[in-house]
């Protein structure tokens, strides 16, 4: 009895067994684990615009160079803010519309122009303009910015240039195409056009980031799922299966989300840039055809 009752002795005070090396070795290696995880949140939250824009400044290559017609246009957004554009005219006369035309969140119009070149047989006008903070655009892009510069494109289009709405199309990709469809939701328009459209910024994030919580810390929203049930336009949209950068899923949620009529065109092996180039002249016979359906047929003036 006396051996029992010294075995169920309490424990001493500091008479602790250690814990097993592989218990400590898996605290150790949580705590790596969160702070990892919790700096690689602010990092991506502290750096949020930097990881979305990536603006290049030079224009190496002008419409001229490739033998298109244009106008350099400059317009004055707001004070510090001088957005520029080129205004690219039709291969013939009249044109039967204008495209309005949002980039990308990289490089600038200039890199855009080969897309152009494959349209001269659409016969339409185009407006190129880049963001603020891209190429000879001042200033630097943020998401309201960004809003206010499309805004002003129209503008110019419509009261400047006189464009009749019914005429005007609104394009966009990828990144211009929350730009767009911004737009769309308060602006008259012929029709939309979305060329790989993402769900919002935080389903961009969660899908890139699947293991960071950084979906709700996001600030820069640019929501097309929650704004493209607002737009009264006939809608075209169109993505490559093979989109590297934005899941084709996303753009199906923004088109299911949109109101009639409207028409999804996947590109079979298209990706994120070449959907216009894989898609070659069924992409051009698409786009031609939506525009022909959304906008007035042409009257040709009498002949003297």
């Amino acid at each position: 009895m006396k051996d029992a009752q010294a075995s169920a002795r309490p424990p001493i005070e500091g008479d602790v067994t250690p814990p097993p090396l592989a218990v400590r070795l898996l605290k150790a290696a949580l705590r790596i684990a969160i702070g990892v995880l919790i700096g690689a949140t602010l990092f991506l939250v502290i750096f949020e615009r930097q990881l979305i824009y990536f603006p290049a400044k030079g224009l190496d290559f002008s419409p001229a160079s490739i033998g298109l017609a244009f106008e350099d246009v400059t317009l004055d957004v707001e004070p510090g803010v001088a957005v520029h554009g080129w205004f690219i005219h039709a291969a013939g006369k009249p044109a039967r519309a204008t495209v309005l035309f949002s980039h990308g969140n990289a490089g600038n119009i200039g890199d855009r122009l080969d897309r152009i070149r494959e349209w001269r047989d659409l016969n339409v006008d185009v407006f190129l303009y880049d963001y603020r903070g891209f190429g000879r655009s001042t200033g630097q892009p943020d998401e309201a910015g960004t809003y206010r510069d499309v805004r002003s494109a129209y503008d110019y289009l419509t009261r400047t240039r006189g464009v009749d709405p019914a005429r005007l199309v609104i394009m966009g990709e990828s990144l211009g195409c929350a730009v767009s469809v911004d737009l769309a939701t308060d602006h008259r328009a012929a029709g939309l056009i979305l060329e790989a459209p993402f769900a919002s910024i935080p389903h961009m994030a969660r899908a890139i980031y699947p293991f960071l919580p950084v979906g709700p810390l996001v600030r820069t929203r640019y929501d097309n799922l929650a704004k493209i049930p607002s737009v009264a336009l006939p809608l075209l949209v169109v993505q490559g299966t093979r989109d590297e950068v934005i899941p084709i899923a996303q753009g199906r949620m923004v088109f299911d989300a949109a109101r009639e009529p409207k028409q999804f065109l996947p590109i079979d092996l298209g990706h994120h840039n070449d959907v216009y180039i894989v898609g070659g002249q069924r992409y051009r016979d698409a786009v031609a055809a939506f525009i022909d359906r959304v906008t007035p047929a042409l009257v040709e003036s009498p002949k003297p």
